[in-house]
Formats: structure tokens, C-alpha cells, sequence
């Protein structure tokens, strides 16, 4: 018997697996392909705005992806420098051949973790505790939980124009029959959809018509590990182009053969990341769209179109790729098509990812309702998390809103749920200024380490680094410079203010028009800072002020976090709760005062009500 079963092999299934298994429990993950393990059926990249985040903190509790992407990437910048920190992030082109064989290669040299190409037809459930699962042949294999990753392949369809093939992302087989057994277990399930642009000859483009789009001339990484240093003169470059009216015009020309408008479609698409079809439809006063040409692999003679998804027939996609700047006479390779799936409604999972209606059940990834492959990832580690501490006993490992990107997430999908693909935005975070790319380390490596998934050794080295952190704010506010005429006229050289009297570094740097990199040219000190350390310490000093009433306003949170909701509570014994906020309580059994407080229709006077009737029942 294993420990833990993971069913699905993308990004959720191979973070979960390998949790798992590095945590000393037996596992075993099953998938359809193995040499598509952590494959990128959309496009090859990693982070952006809040997913690349998303990346550090999963890094930093001990995960794999951002390793994976050092390992595997064509490029790499950092987005938003020009902007505040807390929407700064890493995106990465990665290379789509290697990324899943890099993956497939960490998992085949996992201790604990058995790999098995097969499709899982349905659970073996006993008193509503799952033991096991039953494949398509027969087969079964027992197993103390499961964790069900399977992505968009539940029930999926292919969209091309008016016609649907039962299929699932790349040519792959789809899962067929899994979600119906869910159903008739208790989950309820609904359609979403996504889709993918063309992929075009790599060759057959004219480039001297496009836009230079090149990564950044810094050796960015998502690990803090930096075990993989990139070499800039090997990165690949991307290209900026624009749609033109001859692009708009084939597209209204031709809009109802699309399978999102000829009636075909039935799940909902992602509002963030829509075909150009449903582009143009929705931003009609937009005279043109930016598009970007991304290199796939540096295996494959074809470029990626981003933000050109759709699900026209082909003979439409090639008037529409044509009609391109430098694309007139690009080679299809891959034509885009729109994809639709089952996902479960998460509100009935806890924060730690467990079904409420099956024990030792757990869900990651796009089966949640999830669009990203940073947003399975994330799902996937706190579940393999979560399914060995239920196994050990131990308390769910839950993060929240005010310590990661993650805790957002999955608080978002828990408590208010999604009706259509969710995606990881900044503005989805209301502690952001906290939750920052440059200080995951900070906020996660202490659970990772404690959980067991961070090693001693890195465990020294973070500490290291938050030591350092520390004793240099401490030096700048203990060490002062004086206006003498050398710093005023480095000052002038550089544009920079004259001080007016004796001044700590501490209080140079709040300035913004000072940075760590003016003070070593100013003061002489007496030990070499780390670029990172050096990072940490300018953004905690110049956004004191707004970091300070961050961190109070998630010390409120705290002290609703910490009021527990246990989970024998009956609702109906409530008195004068409002009957939505009643049902949404049933529905939802939410676990702590703040949980509750953020279920949509729930009124201050319910949350009073509930705390009533706490205190009287459960503290007398």
C-alpha cells in the first residue's frame, strides 16, 4: 500500500509527488505520459505579475519549479522595475523540450516515488474514506490518500471552429469517466475552458519588421538555491508586433465560425488571457493588439504568438497569421484550438486541500478551477504537504493571506470559489506590499525548513542572509556622513541632493533618489554586502512607513485567524443569523472568524452573531 497516490502528472501532480515522497512517504504518481510530465501545452513560459511570485514562495517552502526554470530557461527579465516592489516579478521563457524532461529526470531519481504510465477510471472509497483507486484495466492500487491533479483533461474536448474531438491538450489522451464517479460521490463539477494560439516556423519569419524584445542583462533567478547560473550570451530574444486592421477585419468577417461564438462552447473562458477573437469582441474601440513572438525550445524551429489564442479553422488562422507584420509568409506548425473540461467546485475542499466529503482526498491544480502552471504548482506542494502531515497526524499546513501569494489562492478558492478559470493577480492581494518577489525567503524558508523540505545547510545560508539583513540596518542607522565637499560633489556629479548637516546612512537611503549603490560609494564599509542583502535592506528602509501599516493591518487579521470555527459546529443552532449567511456557512464550513468574514453575502451583524455564539458555547 502506498502512502499517497497522485493521478495527473502536469505542474500540481509533480510538485505534490515529490513533496511527497521527500517527506519519507511512499508514493506513487500516475499519468498518462511520462514524457509529459510538467509539460507546457499553452505557452512555455514561468512568473509575471503575482505568478512569478507564486514561483519564489514555492521555492522557498522547498518546491521545484523555480529550479526547474533556472535549469531550463531561454530568457529571463525581471517586469515592472520602473514600479514598486510589490509588483515587481520574474517572467521566464522556458525551454518546453527540456523543462519536462528535467522534471521527468528529478522525479526518476526521487527516493519514495514510483512512476506509472496508466488512466485512473475511478477512487475505491469506503465510508467515505478514499483507500485507493481502480485504473482503466482493473488494476488497483491501494493507497492511505490521493491527490487528484489532473488538469484540463477530465471530459476534454478540442475546439477548432464548429467541430469537437474528446481529447486532451497536445494530442493527449483525455480522462473520460473520472469526473462522473466524482459527481456521484458528492463533488460537483462544471466546464472551463482555455485555449492556445498557433505555433509558426521559426524560419519563416521576417524579423527586420518587429520590435527587439530582449531579456534582462542581469543573471535573474526564481531559486534562492542558485544552483543554475544563467549565461546571458546564450538567451534567446522575443519580438513585439501588432495586430492590423486587415487582422480585425478576417476576424468580424469570420467571428461565428469561432467555436468560442458558433455556439459550441459551453464552459467559461478565462477573463484575463482571452482568445484575440473574444479580444476584439470585448475591446472594440482597441484599433490594434499587442502580440509577442517567443521561442519554444531551442530543439524546435517554431515561435509561440502570444496573445494570439483562438479557436478558428485553419484556413482562418492562416489569413489571420498572415495578415501579422513579418508574418506574410510564416509556416503553421501547430494550429491553436480552445480546449473545455471539467473542474470541481473548490468550496468544497479545506484551506488544506482535502475534500469535505471524501477523507484523505485531496485536489491541486486545474481541477480547481485554476488557470497557470504557477498556480497548479503552488496547489500541488501544499497538498503533498498536506496529505503526509494528515498521514503523521499533524496539524494542516495553511498560509495566510498576509504571508503568501499561496494563501491568497487557495483562501480564494476555498471560501469564495471561481466560475471561471482564476488567475493569480496582484490586486487579488490586499497585504502585497508584504508579499513581495524579494522577500519569500523571508516570510516561507522557516515553514519549509520545519516541515522538511528546506535542508539544514540552505537553512544556514537563509539565516545567514536575514542575519545580514538585520546587522546592516543596524549599521546604517549607527553610522553618519558629514556634507564635506568630496560627498557633495559626488552628489552633484550624480543629480543628486546635497545633504545639509550631519546624516545617518539609514536616513540617506530613505531618500529616493539614494540607492544601496550611492552608499558605497559614499561611506567605505568595512565588509562586503550582498547584492540580495542589499536589495532587502533598501526596500525595508524606503517603504518603512507603508510596510509598518501593512504589517498592523495583518495583525488585525491574525486575531480573526486565531478565533476557530470548529468543524462540528451546527449552523442552524445559530440564532438570528441572516438565511443566505446560514447557507453560505453550511455550504462552505468555514474554519476560522476571518474565513467566515470573506464568504461573499456574509453581513458584520452574521459575523457578530457567530461570535456570540462561540463565546457562549464554547468558552463557558
Amino acid at each position: 500500500m502506498y502512502d499517497c497516490i497522485v493521478i495527473g502528472g502536469g505542474h500540481a501532480g509533480t510538485e505534490a509527488a515529490l513533496a511527497s515522497a521527500r517527506l519519507n512517504k511512499n508514493t506513487i504518481l500516475i499519468t498518462g505520459n511520462l514524457k509529459m510530465v510538467s509539460f507546457m501545452p499553452c505557452n512555455p513560459s514561468i512568473g509575471g505579475p503575482a505568478k512569478g511570485t507564486l514561483v519564489r514562495e514555492i521555492d522557498a517552502l522547498g518546491g521545484e519549479m523555480g529550479k526547474n526554470t533556472d535549469k531550463t530557461c531561454l530568457q529571463m527579465k525581471m517586469l515592472n522595475k520602473s514600479k514598486g516592489p510589490a509588483v515587481r516579478a520574474l517572467r521566464a521563457q522556458s525551454d518546453k523540450v527540456e523543462y519536462p524532461a528535467e522534471m521527468l529526470k528529478t522525479m526518476q531519481n526521487q527516493e519514495n516515488l514510483d512512476l506509472l504510465e496508466a488512466y485512473v477510471k475511478e477512487l475505491m472509497v469506503e465510508n467515505n474514506v478514499v483507500n485507493g483507486v481502480r485504473l482503466e484495466d482493473g488494476t488497483e492500487i491501494q493507497g492511505k490518500t490521493v491527490i487528484i491533479t489532473t488538469g484540463t483533461f477530465m471530459e476534454a474536448k478540442i475546439l477548432i471552429g464548429n467541430t469537437a474531438k474528446t481529447e486532451g491538450p497536445s494530442n493527449q489522451k483525455a480522462s473520460i469517466g473520472l469526473s462522473k464517479h466524482l459527481r456521484d460521490l458528492g463533488h460537483e463539477t462544471f466546464r472551463l475552458k482555455t485555449g492556445t494560439p498557433p505555433r509558426v516556423k521559426r524560419d519563416s519569419i521576417d524579423y527586420s519588421k518587429m520590435e527587439l524584445s530582449p531579456g534582462d542583462d542581469f543573471a535573474y533567478q526564481f531559486s534562492y538555491e542558485k544552483q543554475h547560473l544563467r549565461v546571458l550570451q546564450n538567451e534567446w530574444p522575443c519580438y513585439l508586433i501588432h495586430t492590423r486592421p486587415q487582422t480585425h477585419k478576417i476576424i468580424n468577417l469570420n467571428i461565428t465560425k469561432s467555436a468560442m461564438y458558433s455556439g459550441l462552447v459551453e464552459g467559461v473562458g478565462p477573463r484575463y488571457c482571452p482568445s484575440i477573437e473574444d479580444k476584439l469582441v470585448r475591446f472594440a474601440d482597441k484599433e490594434r493588439h499587442q502580440l509577442f513572438i517567443e521561442p519554444e525550445s531551442a530543439h524546435l524551429d517554431e515561435v509561440y504568438l502570444q496573445g494570439f489564442s483562438t479557436s478558428m479553422p485553419f484556413d482562418i488562422q492562416e489569413e489571420m497569421v498572415h495578415s501579422l507584420p513579418g508574418l506574410e509568409n510564416a509556416v503553421i506548425t501547430k494550429y491553436a484550438y480552445a480546449i473545455e473540461y471539467d473542474a470541481i467546485d473548490a468550496r468544497t475542499l479545506w484551506p488544506s486541500l482535502e475534500s469535505k466529503i471524501i477523507e484523505n482526498l485531496f485536489f491541486a491544480g486545474q481541477v480547481n478551477g485554476t488557470s497557470g502552471y504557477e498556480e497548479a504548482a503552488a496547489q500541488g506542494l501544499m497538498a503533498g504537504i498536506n496529505a503526509s502531515r494528515k498521514l503523521d497526524l499533524s496539524e494542516p499546513f495553511v498560509l495566510r493571506r498576509d504571508e503568501a501569494y499561496i494563501g491568497v489562492l487557495i483562501d480564494d478558492l476555498v471560501t469564495k470559489g471561481t466560475n471561471e478559470p482564476y488567475r493569480m493577480l496582484t490586486s487579488r492581494a490586499e497585504f502585497r506590499l508584504l508579499l513581495r518577489h524579494d522577500n519569500a525567503d523571508l516570510r516561507l524558508t522557516d515553514y519549509g525548513y520545519h516541515i522538511g523540505l528546506i535542508s539544514k545547510n540552505r537553512y544556514q545560508h537563509f539565516d545567514q542572509k536575514r542575519n545580514s539583513v538585520n546587522e546592516t540596518i543596524r549599521y546604517l542607522s549607527e553610522h553618519y556622513v558629514t556634507p564635506t565637499k568630496e560627498i557633495q560633489d559626488y552628489l552633484e556629479q550624480n543629480n543628486r541632493m546635497n545633504i545639509k548637516g550631519k546624516t545617518s546612512l539609514y536616513d540617506l537611503l530613505k531618500r529616493p533618489d539614494i540607492s544601496f549603490s550611492h552608499l558605497l560609494d559614499i561611506h567605505p564599509f568595512d565588509h562586503t554586502i550582498d547584492i540580495d542583502v542589499q536589495e532587502q535592506v533598501e526596500i525595508n528602509i524606503k517603504y518603512a512607513g507603508y510596510i509598518d501599516k501593512a504589517i498592523k493591518e495583518a495583525n488585525k487579521l491574525k486575531k480573526e485567524e486565531n478565533i476557530k470555527i470548529p468543524k462540528a459546529i451546527d449552523f442552524d443552532d445559530v440564532p438570528n443569523l441572516a438565511l443566505e449567511a446560514r447557507s453560505k456557512f453550511h455550504a462552505i464550513r468555514p474554519l476560522t472568524i476571518s474565513q467566515a468574514s470573506r464568504i461573499s453575502g456574509v453581513n458584520p451583524s452574521d459575523i457578530q452573531m457567530l461570535l456570540i455564539y462561540l463565546k457562549r458555547k464554547y468558552e463557558t
